[in-house]
């Protein structure tokens, strides 16, 4: 299967952000990555055959560090958007174009 570039836009609830950030910087070195009150926000874009398989990796790593972290995240590609909480899919749709004037 070929490699897609995905954007990645997701929300982290930690209670381990020194060892959370530092995963981060390791796998999202381009990325952008904002504190929050619960943990980080996180923008990103990573090449991957899947958003599943993406997602999973990722959050396998949050899990090393801190096994109560969760993830919320949004993996958009070719116009469709995948949305996890974790490890699980939740929902699949066409990607949210910004309304211009």
């Amino acid at each position: 299967m070929d490699e897609r570039q995905f954007v990645l836009v997701a929300r982290i609830r930690t209670k381990d952000r020194a060892g959370i950030q530092m995963v981060l910087a390791g796998l999202l070195p381009h990325g952008s990555v904002t504190a929050t009150d619960e943990g980080f926000r996180v923008e990103a874009t990573l090449e991957g055959t899947s958003a599943r398989d993406l997602n999973r990796m990722l959050f396998s790593a949050l899990r090393r560090i801190d096994h109560r972290a969760t993830l919320h995240a949004d993996w958009t590609a070719a116009g469709i958007t995948e949305r996890f909480f974790d490890y699980t899919a939740r929902r699949t749709g066409p990607a949210q174009v910004p309304e211009t004037e």
